[in-house]
């Protein structure tokens, strides 16, 4: 499946009555309680003796995609856009992969 497909695929379950400005607060809200769902599996794995359940962490992360899609519906722009801005940025501030001294001189200059 390519990623815009599935953005259109997954937008069929938007909710049709939420006005436009709803449709980004969901999907902000939306993408904070998943991402709570999923650190709370890891956190349970990691710190409370739980065994990491693959299928449901898969789950979480699925529910994380759909709201990611929605707020990229929401803004009219596609995920394979975000995500490719996203590639862009990531070759600019690391053109060779992953530096740990690069990485620190972006922490030491205020960028988050």
């Amino acid at each position: 499946m390519k990623i815009n497909e599935y953005q259109e695929l997954a937008m069929r379950t938007l909710n049709p009555n939420l006005e436009p400005k709803n449709i980004l607060m969901n999907a902000v809200m939306g993408l904070c309680g998943e991402s709570g769902e999923a650190i709370d599996l890891v956190k349970k794995h990691l710190f409370q003796g739980h065994e990491l359940n693959p299928t449901e962490f898969v789950k979480e992360l699925g529910d994380i995609a759909w709201y990611l899609a929605e707020a990229c519906t929401a803004i009219g722009v596609t995920l394979e856009e975000v995500l490719q801005k996203n590639i862009e940025k990531l070759k600019q501030r690391f053109p060779n992969g992953f530096d740990k001294e690069a990485s620190i001189r972006r922490k030491d200059e205020g960028e988050v």
